[in-house]
């Protein structure tokens, strides 16, 4: 491989690297962006606090619908503030519980 043929490579394949940074870079700003936020506070989807608390959806509506876990619905979806669910954290799978693998009972 002659000199030209070697910078023509890898002025090649340094442009393929850097393509794959800028659409890492923009599947960051799309994930980054997309939490809603009410009175300065992130809102969590059903989905976030599932994958959080490791339950199910009947489960969460469970701790809807029993007032163990505030929540709020703007336009017909469900949101819950990050300070209630790091409260219901704490209420309920406290450090050294046996009921921790559980999850609260309700």
């Amino acid at each position: 491989m002659g000199e030209n043929e070697l910078m023509t490579w890898l002025q090649e394949w340094f442009e393929r690297f850097m393509s794959r940074f800028d659409r890492l870079d923009g599947n960051l700003q799309d994930i980054s962006g997309r939490y809603n936020f009410l009175d300065g506070e992130r809102l969590l989807d059903n989905q976030d606090v599932c994958q959080l608390l490791h339950v199910s959806k009947r489960t969460l509506q469970r701790y809807r619908t029993s007032g163990q876990l505030p929540y709020q619905t703007i336009y017909h979806k469900t949101y819950y503030r990050e300070s209630d669910v790091e409260a219901f954290i704490k209420l309920h799978f406290s450090k050294g519980d046996d009921h921790e693998k559980a999850g609260p009972q309700g």
